[in-house]
């Protein structure tokens, strides 16, 4: 051992421990006066050179990361209206329901905003995480890769019966690789974030100190006061010639000639807000809701703040956990998924993330001011 370890070494070592004991000595000495015996360790220790672990308590104990997001939201005054849509099995009968006032992000949540919570938690999306070969009896354990699912769209015309054609499972895919390996979203930050699981939704939620929307809240928000209009921006597909909303144009899922400027996702803010001042809340991405997903729900589901059925059950795949999605994505076209149609439902297992999948958040609590 050389003389610069130990002094480099061994001695801050020991000289920590000496003003530890220090500390302990004057804890357990009752002639100290009432506010040294309630010094913790870490202040005494402040007191002196702070100590690493010293510094991040006293910055826990005085910063609130929650809410962090730094979101903006529209306060949705509660209010009736009639829920569902006529043309969807699964979203009838349309029926009368009722919700409280609550707050809404202006828009889906950003892969800016992911950014910064995952900076902040070290958080690790679904997508991301290895895969349990228990999980997959039958898949070689070579090919149990983390990633997700990307549009991958075929060179000529398909039958739009087989959604296998234009859907591929891609190692590496992730929030922050959103078309694999090779991607990234550097100049993408204001574009939502994608490939988001159920859980990793859940999980932004909690941190910002929000949750995520019941499916009652996110149709009564996303019709910003347009009752009975067949879409939530009006009667027209296309009212003056113009697209509202990012949604896919020209020949599924073969040919997107880009009407509306934007092949893919687009950054948020860039179309119209609706009535209520929301943005994007049709196409774009797909978004999550907290409601399980049950085809038959609406037919005794309560009238006044329905939160959905107790557990999922899709009669096409009866074994997967579902949940209720909303929105249509930019994927949406008259030949395929029209769930951009007003009262329309989508449904997504728990696990899975797409890149066409984000989410936005609520609270019913008023946002801090900034």
């Amino acid at each position: 051992m050389t003389v610069s370890y130990v002094n480099r070494t061994i001695i801050p070592l020991l000289s920590g421990l000496t003003l530890l004991v220090s500390c302990n000595q004057q804890k357990s000495d009752s002639r100290q006066s009432n506010s040294l015996s309630k010094d913790s360790t870490a202040t005494c220790v402040a007191h002196g050179i702070p100590s690493r672990m010293a510094a991040i308590s006293e910055s826990e104990a005085s910063h609130n990361f929650l809410g962090a997001d730094d979101a903006s939201m529209i306060y949705i005054a509660g209010s009736t209206f009639q829920m569902g849509s006529k043309d969807f099995a699964d979203a009838t009968p349309v029926h009368e329901v009722t919700v409280d006032g609550f707050w809404m992000d202006e828009h889906e949540v950003t892969n800016a905003q992911f950014a910064r919570f995952v900076a902040a938690t070290g958080y690790q999306t679904v997508a991301e995480r290895p895969l349990d070969p228990k999980d997959f009896p039958n898949v070689p354990l070579d090919a149990l890769q983390p990633g997700s699912a990307v549009f991958t769209p075929p060179s000529q015309a398909v039958d739009l019966n087989n959604h296998i054609q234009w859907w591929r499972y891609v190692p590496g895919a992730s929030w922050h690789q959103p078309e694999g390996p090779g991607s990234n979203i550097k100049g993408r930050e204001d574009e939502p974030v994608v490939h988001i699981a159920y859980e990793d939704a859940e999980a932004f939620a909690k941190w910002a100190n929000k949750r995520l929307p019941t499916e009652a809240e996110w149709e009564y928000a996303a019709r910003g006061g347009k009752q009975n209009s067949k879409y939530y921006w009006g009667n027209e597909l296309k009212p003056s010639g113009k697209w509202p909303a990012n949604v896919y144009q020209g020949n599924f899922p073969s040919q997107d000639i880009a009407e509306d400027g934007y092949k893919g996702v687009a950054p948020v803010k860039s179309y119209t807000p609706n009535g209520f001042g929301l943005y994007d809340i049709d196409g774009n991405v797909w978004e999550w809701c907290s409601d399980y997903y049950r085809p038959g729900y609406y037919k005794n589901s309560p009238s006044k703040n329905p939160k959905g059925p107790n557990d999922s059950h899709d009669p096409l795949e009866p074994g997967a956990v579902k949940r209720v999605q909303r929105g249509g994505s930019f994927l949406c076209n008259e030949q395929y998924c029209e769930r951009y149609i007003a009262g329309s439902r989508g449904k997504g297992e728990i696990s899975s993330g797409s890149n066409n999948l984000g989410f936005r958040c609520v609270s019913d609590e008023a946002p801090p001011a900034k």
